[in-house]
């Protein structure tokens, strides 16, 4: 019976080393197929247990248990990553998503319940350590006889070597029966480490290199001059909206129910696409974007952005006359960068005068955030005209409850949403269920789009030039794959105006159409610039050094 339990207990080590190498660290890699991979670093690891004795077995045991224990770590961030944001983390640059993690979550489903989720985590990762440990110490504790012990050290190279031929990807002779999975992927990430530190070098040089930098004003949206010009985005609005069959039949109706009422206003419409830098979260990334010209789809980037002298668009209207706004109801703690990015005003969540529940996450419904940035800023006499960039959150996770639209007028200071934040099911209860999350998702996005619609129809008597688009697409598991990093972009405003981006390839209306292309994000703020300059000279002069331009700019 003794050696029945040392036999069980061994195979059970052996079987948790085995676990923890082909532990899966992407959604789409959780399958039953994952359990036949062999991983090649396992009979090296037996073998070097099962040979070292002494302090070497100590030292060997604590290396395994620690490295091991790493990357079980790892691969769980990785699989978090993968399934919100569509990439595996980085070490160098991702540090922050667990701040934002804890706000999100502590947001959702309160502080206590989150306290309790993230001691768990750690509790977990607690005992896969000591069950590592143990594991390693029951293989070590194998005495094989000499001629074993012999056997064992012929096949302690060989072993080795083949996993680190696998792991480097130079085994191209053969296939071998299995893959080292797991060192590969911690090489990987140490690439990765290495290269995002070397990106940012790159990119602190790039940040210098402007060609706006020396815009006299009155060469700074000469042909905006007097217009207040709104940028409102709306998370998680990514193209997979217009097209997968979950939400496109909703979505594209009420896009086509908005457009005759604001045609009927007065107003005109173009719409197309943009590529956003990240996907399903880290909003402030797109919207950095957007606003300096460059590329920002890191948080190391995002740093070395906010340390450069580049200007953003903002900078730039502010320059020119602009009243400079940003409406920011998801921020709810300091902003330090918030003097870099060119703000007359922030108007954060405790700005913007709500007295009614949160959403859970979401501190105010959009409607209301539309409505008291109209009383705040629209709303003053005299004024200045206001470029403003305002961030709608109705459309974020958890996506419960789901405001409704009330009458603009109803709106006060907002506790008549008393009643409607207590509505639809608790996050904890929805996130159970991806078929209601998806759900949920698609009306809270409809939700958001009719608010931006019934707000520019109370705008169209001065009507603003607004500029509305999707930060980023949603979390890939509620995407499913549809749309890509694409989000869709529409301009809403006087038809002179709004005719300028016929020659940015967009179409009519509010549903981009099936031939339109995707342009980055980043180069918004030069395109911009370019069409609403007034001359060639002073079109171009915004775009030198940005690239390949499209030819109705004639640069």
């Amino acid at each position: 019976m003794r050696e029945m339990r040392s036999l069980a207990a061994l195979i059970a080590a052996v079987v948790l080393i085995h676990l923890a190498l082909i532990q899966p660290n992407h959604p789409q890699a959780t399958t039953w197929g994952a359990f036949a991979v062999f991983p090649l670093e396992l009979p090296a690891i037996l073998v070097a247990l099962a040979l070292a004795h002494g302090g070497w077995s100590r030292a060997l045991r604590v290396a395994l248990t620690a490295t091991l224990g790493v990357m079980v770590a790892v691969k769980a961030a990785d699989f978090a990553g993968n399934a919100t944001l569509g990439r595996a983390v980085n070490p160098v640059l991702d540090g922050h998503l667990a701040v934002s993690g804890w706000r999100l979550l502590s947001g959702a489903v309160g502080t206590p319940l989150a306290f309790a989720a993230a001691l768990s985590l750690a509790a977990l990762l607690a005992l896969v350590l000591v069950a590592l440990w143990r594991a390693t110490g029951r293989i070590a504790a194998l005495a094989p006889p000499p001629v074993a012990r012999r056997a064992l050290v012929v096949l302690l190279v060989p072993t080795i070597v083949l996993a680190g031929l696998d792991a480097a990807r130079e085994v191209r002779s053969f296939d071998p029966p299995g893959a080292a999975f797991t060192t590969r992927l911690g090489w990987d990430h140490l690439r990765d480490a290495a290269r995002a530190r070397a990106d940012i070098a790159t990119f602190r040089a790039e940040t210098g290199h402007d060609a706006t930098a020396d815009l006299a004003p009155d060469a700074i949206l000469p042909d905006l001059r007097g217009r207040d010009v709104l940028l409102v985005f709306i998370e998680s609005y990514g193209r997979v909206a217009l097209e997968h069959p979950l939400y496109a039949p909703t979505i594209r109706a009420t896009l086509a129910e908005l457009e005759p009422r604001l045609v009927a206003q007065g107003l005109a419409m173009r719409s197309g696409y943009l590529t956003a830098p990240i996907v399903g979260g880290q909003s402030w990334l797109a919207h950095a974007s957007l606003l300096s010209g460059l590329r920002i789809d890191s948080e190391g980037r995002y740093r070395a952005l906010t340390a450069s002298p580049r200007r953003t668009l903002l900078h730039l209207a502010q320059t020119a006359g602009w009243r400079s706004v940003a409406v920011m109801p998801a921020i709810t703690l300091g902003w330090a960068e918030a003097a870099w990015f060119g703000y007359d005003r922030v108007l954060a969540a405790h700005d913007l005068g709500y007295a009614g529940p949160r959403f859970n996450w979401v501190t105010m419904p959009d409607q209301f955030t539309l409505a008291a940035f109209e009383r705040a800023e629209l709303g003053l006499l005299p004024r200045a005209p206001v470029f403003a960039e305002i961030a709608l959150i109705s459309s974020h996770a958890p996506w419960t409850p789901i405001p409704p639209l009330l009458p603009w007028e109803n709106l006060g200071d907002g506790r008549v949403f008393e009643t409607h934040a207590r509505a639809g099911p608790a996050p904890d209860d929805l996130w159970r269920d991806p078929d209601l999350v998806r759900e949920q998702f698609r009306q809270a996005l409809d939700y958001s789009l009719r608010a931006i619609g019934g707000f520019a129809q109370r705008r169209a008597g001065d009507p603003p030039l607004m500029i509305v688009l999707g930060d980023h697409p949603p979390a890939p598991f509620v995407s499913l794959g549809a749309g890509g990093r694409d989000v869709p972009i529409h301009a809403i405003g006087p038809p002179a105006l709004v005719a300028r981006f016929a020659d940015w390839g967009w179409t009519e209306g509010l549903v981009p159409g099936p031939d339109v292309g995707a342009r980055e994000m980043a180069a918004f703020r030069d395109l911009f610039l370019t069409s609403f300059g007034s001359g060639a000279r002073a079109r171009c002069a915004a775009l030198a050094g940005v690239g390949a331009l499209p030819a109705p700019f004639g640069c």
